[in-house]
């Protein structure tokens, strides 16, 4: 007997046939003699709309009243499929995080978890109960409800499955594992078996939507596997792994493509020991996060500083920049926000030459310009015209042979 724990994305649980297709698949692990622990995101677009809700109400609302609101839709989908399971005749119970005791921080809207009590979840399981856990949320000190922030469903799982030392993890949701490129923009697009958590997390933060970027983290801090499936197919999905235990590792597993970056030129900033640190202090206690920075010396002691920001951050970004202008002396500012981030990663190109001069030389013979370059240990990213995304993630996928990547 196992102990597992499975997550259902939101689209996983759309509607009420789809919450019943769940039922039976968990009932499935259940009567091959396995304890199962289900987290469940709010159904479809419910967060969506309850956000869209939200704004035609107030377009300043209070953090704690965000949560108080956010966390009824992961309650209503948990109570369904436990509807749902009761209706195929087998023992359920749904809890919230509240009731799970998923303790985070004061922090609302991006709480961090910092401790799971089990001993609910434990006595529930030792009655023979499938108990269904409402993903995304927590509780504080204060005993209100707490949101994870976007993707927070898959850290509920992986924390909860940590927590309880769940035998396996699954992740289901509308993808069937983690593919060399987005299949929607690259045909031949190969699906992984393995990749490991670095490369996981690379990928994640540069924009594939399989796997949150915290999720990743928590795995790999308590070196849990992950497998990533489709809960439309029994499809064989990926695992997300440690790399000690690769079999050999890849120069590149993966490209991606983010067109969600904005860049910010300040010009003419005086060159002055301390001024770049004012700046990036300034940004950083605002809670802006910057990604690509580059520093252009130009004449007169006065720089050109650019950098790249999440487009959602571009309000918070020019209020700062416009509150600090005449403390830092700098002329003015511009705003690109036709460009694209396009990535290559693979945790074997730390030890393999010329994997950048590759990506470089054939974005050039493709008459694709870089305007900035970030690296890593297991990443490289260029910044590039917007419209040239889909050509670029095209042409680097081909570039390393991406899709014979199995083979």
């Amino acid at each position: 007997m196992s102990l597992i724990v499975q997550k259902y994305g939101g689209s996983s649980v759309a509607n009420a046939e789809l919450i019943k297709n769940v039922a039976k698949r968990v009932i499935e692990g259940y009567e091959a003699g396995n304890q199962m622990i289900v987290v469940v995101s709010a159904m479809g677009d419910t967060t969506d709309h309850l956000i869209e809700l939200m704004g035609d109400i107030t377009d300043d609302p209070d953090p704690r009243e965000v949560d108080m609101l956010l966390t009824t839709g992961e309650q209503v989908s948990i109570a369904l499929l436990t509807m749902a399971i009761h209706s195929l005749g087998y023992p359920a119970i749904s809890l919230t995080g509240s009731q799970m005791k998923i303790k985070t921080n004061e922090k609302h809207n991006q709480a961090m978890i910092t401790d799971i009590d089990t001993t609910r979840l434990k006595r529930e399981l030792s009655e023979n109960k499938i108990v269904i856990v409402a993903g995304f949320q927590g509780v504080n000190e204060n005993q209100d409800f707490t949101t994870l922030g976007r993707g927070g469903s898959d850290t509920t799982t992986v924390a909860v499955a940590a927590a309880i030392k769940a035998d396996r993890c699954e992740i289901y949701s509308d993808v069937d594992g983690v593919y060399t490129a987005d299949p929607r923009l690259v045909k031949n697009a190969s699906k992984l078996d393995y990749i490991s958590y670095e490369e996981m997390l690379e990928l994640a933060n540069l924009g594939a939507n399989v796997l949150h970027p915290r999720a990743v983290e928590l795995a790999n801090n308590y070196n849990l596997k992950l497998y990533i499936a489709s809960s439309f197919n029994k499809t064989k999905g990926t695992i997300v792994r440690g790399d000690e235990k690769m079999e050999g590792k890849k120069n590149v597993v993966g490209v991606a493509s983010d067109l969600g970056e904005i860049k910010i030129t300040v010009e003419r900033v005086p060159d002055e020991p301390g001024i770049a640190g004012k700046m990036f202090r300034s940004l950083a206690d605002f809670g802006v996060n910057v990604d690509m920075i580059i520093q252009n010396l130009q004449r007169d002691e006065l720089n050109d500083i650019t950098f790249t920001i999440n487009q959602e951050q571009e309000k918070l970004a020019v209020k700062v920049l416009e509150k600090i202008k005449r403390e830092l002396r700098f002329n003015n500012y511009s705003i690109d926000r036709d460009v694209a981030k396009i990535s290559i990663v693979g945790a074997g190109m730390q030890s393999t030459p010329g994997v950048a001069a590759r990506m470089f030389t054939s974005l050039g013979e493709n008459s694709i310009n870089i305007g900035m370059i970030t690296t890593s240990e297991i990443k490289i990213s260029c910044l590039i015209k917007k419209e040239d995304a889909n050509n670029a993630i095209n042409v680097l996928h081909q570039e390393f042979k991406l899709d014979e990547i199995n083979n």
